[in-house]
This record gives structure tokens, C-alpha cells and sequence, in this order.
């Protein structure tokens, strides 16, 4: 599945976004894995497979491209079961039309998918269905502590993991041999080579950042940052912690010195970079290598893989992207769905046609298994690659928390933070502003925040 952190997720409008915020706290008042809710034997999961065998329909809101394929085998495994497979749109494009069903209290799917940023709002809102009592407690050994994490409050579970973007650094090694550049360890590292790069040729650059939300929440989990803290309503947000002055600091030292090319991921120039070599880094979530193959074709056998620099040079990193599905509590059929579920995340049947269609995992089976260890993409000229990604994962900084309402926070951060990679000044005054709107917001939608 391909992500793009946020980049071409700011389309929904504030209005729109104020709506689903208000609507959050009108809601407030065989395994793949090394176990199974089946193997807990509860009553819960009982009734799951009572529901799988006995059959009926479930509506399924996904727009993973292995979705269809994934539907097909389901099927053929629970003959019983018709599942209606909907793309709703992607991202904030289909959480507005769950929020709008949720308000309405109905027409919401059996099963949706959703990103892991957006995880706590409609869990907030109670939106989600607890699928604790169904035994799924059980399979937190099956899925790496970040993805659990992003799904799970305390003791209740909103979802299953399906994919996961642990960081890394994808490097030009064609590029880093030209020029003498050593591959960076350390974030001092990292930018000294940025320094080297553009001095030695003008049009070349180590980075394209140029102000992106899911990016700059990943770099800040990195450094150590936990600049928004929840609990129900109550929201602290600290966007100076330690965490974020020591990521946007170094940051600061691109962006003031004109280091960072000007053009946007994802659009056709960042392509022809990455295919010519005029942008020479990508600090990115592990699903990134079919995008590469795929975008940036003439780069074949240039690209390598390496670990995400730290501050200290000990191995760091964060989740970038990635998501899960959910059943909701508008479900009619709640057994089955959370069974579909299951069976969607953690059968290994559906995990490899996932992995085929070129998700990252999130399960640990898969993540320690030799086949997928062992992989030598000629793109990357037969590099494991698989080795360095899996460890990233093994490596994601622990504790971290998202906004009961990111969605809304990504929708601004151009406004706030990009205003500052526009006009090349500091970015912690741009986090700065992107707090106070944030808290402004959230306390206007009845949140209590920093009080």
C-alpha cells in the first residue's frame, strides 16, 4: 500500500474537519502469529466462529489495492459470508463520510480501514467496537508493540494492524559513491553530507521535506518527542518538549540553508529526482520500495537501504504511515465482521497476499520469517533489505501518542509549521503556531486542553 504521510491527505476542508471533531465528543458520555483467539478457546471467539461458519453479509470500506483479491479468498475459505467490498475514498476523504454516518447513526460498514493517526479519534467517540471480549487480547504477541499499540487503548482493542512503516534511510548509493559520501550514522552526519552534496553540485539535494504532518510527527517520535498526551477530553500538547526542539534544531539547519529542494513528494518532479539522482535521501516509512520501482524506474540497481541516523548513533526509529481495520458499533452482525477481521489481519493466506501486493508487515511472524529475511530485489541491487527494515521495526521508539483530533491537526500544519519551511525561518516557531491553533481548536470542540 502506498502512503504518502499526510502530503495529499489535507484536502478535506476546516469546516468539514470541525464537524468531525464535534461529532468526536458528542460520542464521548489459521493464525499468522505465535497465537490465536481460538487458542484462548473463549466464549467470544466461539460465537466469531459460530458467525464465520453460519454466514450472512458484511459491508467492507477499503482502499488497499489487495483488497479484491483478499475478498476472493475469504470467500472461497466462509462460502457463507458475502462480503461487500466499497472504496469509499482514501483517507480524510472516507473518514468524512464515516463521520457523517456515525452522526446519522447509520450507514456505516461492518469493517473499515484506517490509519493509525486517526485511530484515537474515532475510538473516542466509541465509534469502534471493543473487540477484547471476542478474544482478540491473545494476538498482541502476533503484531510488532507500535502497530498493537496504534490500536489498542488500555485494554480495549479498536482494530487489528494490517501494514506498518518503520523508518529507514533510502539512499543513491550511485550518487554517495560519486561524491565520497559515507552513509550517515548520526543526524550531525547526516547534515555535514547534505552540506557536502549541494556544495559539490548546486542541483543536488539530500532531502525534499518541505513541511509535511506525518512526516514531521515521525521525525519528532524519533528524537524522543511526546508533545500530545490524552486521556478521554482532557489533551496536553507541548510541541517545545525536548523531543521537538532537538528534531526541529537539526531540521533548522536544512532548512535555513537552503539544503531541502523545493518540490513536494509525490509529485512528478520528486519522481524524476529520485529516478536522476538530484534528490539523494529518502527518510521514509519500510512500504516505500515498490513506490520506488515503480516511480522511479531508471534508479534501478542505485538505491539502497539504511538505518535511520540518530542523535547518538544507536539504532532508533519510528512508524511512518501504516494502518489497520476496525469493526464498527454500527455493525449489525459484529461477530462476523470482527471474524472477517481476524481473518483479513492475521490469517496468513490473506498477510501474503498483502505482502505480495507490496504492503510492509506488521505481524511478526512474517517479519522474522527467512523467505522475507532472505528477499534481493535487483532494484536494490540485491541488497536484503528486509534485514534493515525488520530491525527499524524492532527499533521504533516506544509510548507514542496522536491528537484525538489529527486529522484535523495534519489539515493545518501547512498553515503553521509549513509557513516556516516556505520562508525558511525556524521551525520551532512554525510548531509553535501549530500548538496555539491546535489548542485554540481543540478547546472550541469542547476538548480541555493544556488546562
Amino acid at each position: 500500500m502506498k502512503h504518502m504521510s499526510g502530503a495529499r491527505r489535507r484536502l478535506v476542508a476546516a469546516a468539514g474537519l470541525s464537524a468531525v471533531a464535534a461529532l468526536t465528543l458528542a460520542g464521548c458520555a489459521g493464525s499468522a502469529g505465535s497465537g490465536s483467539p481460538s487458542d484462548a478457546a473463549t466464549d467470544g471467539f466461539a460465537a466469531v466462529e459460530a458467525a464465520l461458519e453460519e454466514g450472512g453479509e458484511i459491508t467492507y470500506w477499503t482502499w488497499t489495492p489487495q483488497a479484491e483479491a483478499q475478498v476472493a479468498a475469504f470467500e472461497e475459505a466462509y462460502p457463507n459470508v458475502t462480503v461487500n467490498l466499497v472504496n469509499a475514498g482514501t483517507g480524510n476523504d472516507q473518514y468524512t463520510k464515516l463521520q457523517n454516518a456515525i452522526k446519522a447513526g447509520s450507514g456505516a460498514p461492518d469493517v473499515v480501514q484506517i490509519e493509525y493517526y486517526a485511530f484515537p479519534q474515532f475510538a473516542l467517540t466509541e465509534s469502534l467496537l471493543d473487540l477484547a471480549p471476542y478474544g482478540f487480547s491473545d494476538l498482541e504477541d502476533d503484531y510488532t508493540a507500535s502497530t498493537w499499540g496504534s490500536v489498542t487503548v488500555d485494554d480495549a482493542i479498536y482494530g487489528l494492524p494490517q501494514d506498518s512503516g518503520p523508518m529507514a534511510l533510502f539512499y543513491n548509493k550511485a550518487v554517495f559513491d560519486e561524491f565520497g559520501i559515507d552513509i550517515p550514522t548520526t543526524w550531525d552526519e547526516y547534515i555535514a553530507a547534505a552540506e557536502a552534496l549541494h556544495a559539490a553540485d548546486p542541483t543536488k539535494y539530500i532531502t525534499n521535506d518541505i513541511g509535511d504532518a506525518g512526516f514531521t510527527t515521525s521525525m519528532i517520535w524519533q528524537a524522543g518527542g511526546q508533545p500530545f498526551q490524552s486521556s478521554g477530553t482532557d489533551v496536553t500538547i507541548d510541541l517545545q518538549d525536548e523531543g521537538s526542539q532537538k528534531w526541529a534544531d537539526t531540521w533548522n539547519q536544512l532548512v535555513e540553508n537552503e539544503l531541502v529542494a523545493p518540490y513536494g513528494s509525490w509529485s512528478d518532479e520528486w519522481f524524476q529526482a529520485l529516478g536522476n539522482g538530484s534528490l539523494a535521501t529518502l527518510v521514509i516509512g519500510a512500504w516505500m520500495p515498490g513506490n520506488l520501482e515503480s516511480g522511479a524506474p531508471d534508479a534501478a540497481g542505485d538505491w539502497r537501504v539504511a538505518p535511520m541516523p540518530s542523535y547518538d548513533g544507536q539504532p532508533a526509529s519510528a512508524e511512518n504511515g501504516g494502518g489497520g481495520q476496525a469493526v464498527t458499533e454500527q455493525s449489525e452482525n459484529p461477530e462476523l465482521a470482527a471474524g472477517f477481521l481476524w481473518w483479513l489481519n492475521n490469517s496468513e493466506e490473506s498477510i501474503d497476499t498483502f505482502l505480495a501486493g507490496g504492503g510492509f508487515p506488521s505481524t511478526t511472524a512474517q517479519l522474522s520469517s527467512p523467505e522475507f529475511l532472505g528477499a534481493e530485489p535487483e532494484y536494490f541491487g540485491g541488497q536484503k533489505i528486509n534485514e534493515v527494515l525488520a530491525a527499524a521495526a524492532d527499533s521504533v521508539v516506544p509510548d507514542w501518542q496522536y491528537l484525538p483530533f489529527q486529522v484535523y491537526g495534519n489539515s493545518i500544519f501547512g498553515d503553521t509549521v509549513g509557513q516556516s519551511y516556505e520562508n525558511k525561518t525556524d521551525l520551532n516557531d512554525g510548531l509553535i503556531a501549530w500548538q496555539d491553533s491546535l489548542v485554540e481548536y481543540g478547546n472550541s470542540q469542547g476538548f480541555a486542553v493544556n488546562k
